[in-house]
C-alpha cells in the first residue's frame, strides 16, 4: 500500500520523475511512499514528505482510493494506494523549479510541477493509473 499526497502550486501538481531502466522519463507521480507496518496511509504520507523533502504537511480531507494493478518494464504490479490533498508550506521550495531529491536507497529524485491537463496525453503518463480521471471528476477549481 502507498499513500500519495497532491500539492498544488498556481494550479500544477508536484509530482516525480518515474523512469525506464534506459533512464527515460516514463511518467510521473505525485510524491509520497509506501506504508510501514501498523501505519496508517495519514501517517504515513506526513512521514513520506518529512522524510524526501524535509516539510512537514497537513493532510486536508479524505482520501481517494485506487487499485492498480499495472505491467512496470514486463513485470506485472499490484498496489493500493491512497491519495489525499496537501497542505505544503508556502515557503518551502518557493518558486516552481525543480525538486531534487533522495529516496531511502539513496536513489535521486526529481520532482517537477505539472499541468495536469498536459499529463496522460501521449507524452508523460501521470500515475498511478486512472488518477488524472478521479481529478477531473472533483469539483477543484484548481484542475482543469
Amino acid at each position: 500500500m502507498k499513500a500519495l499526497g497532491l500539492v498544488w502550486r498556481n494550479g500544477l501538481l508536484l509530482a516525480s520523475e518515474i523512469y525506464l531502466d534506459d533512464g527515460t522519463v516514463k511518467g510521473v507521480r505525485p510524491l509520497g511512499g509506501r506504508l510501514e507496518f501498523g501505519e496508517t496511509w495519514h501517517d504515513a504520507l506526513i512521514r513520506e514528505f518529512d522524510e524526501e523533502l524535509g516539510v512537514a504537511v497537513e493532510v486536508i480531507g479524505k482520501p481517494m482510493v485506487l487499485e492498480n494493478i499495472y505491467t512496470h518494464q514486463g513485470v506485472v504490479g499490484h498496489e493500493v494506494t491512497f491519495i489525499s490533498e496537501v497542505a505544503f508550506p508556502a515557503t518551502a521550495y518557493e518558486g516552481l523549479g525543480p525538486i531534487e531529491y533522495f529516496e531511502d536507497n539513496g536513489e535521486k529524485c526529481v520532482a517537477r510541477w505539472y499541468d495536469v491537463r498536459q499529463l496522460d496525453c501521449g507524452n508523460l503518463e501521470l500515475y498511478p493509473n486512472g488518477l488524472k480521471a478521479q481529478l477531473q471528476e472533483r469539483t477543484n477549481p484548481r484542475l482543469i
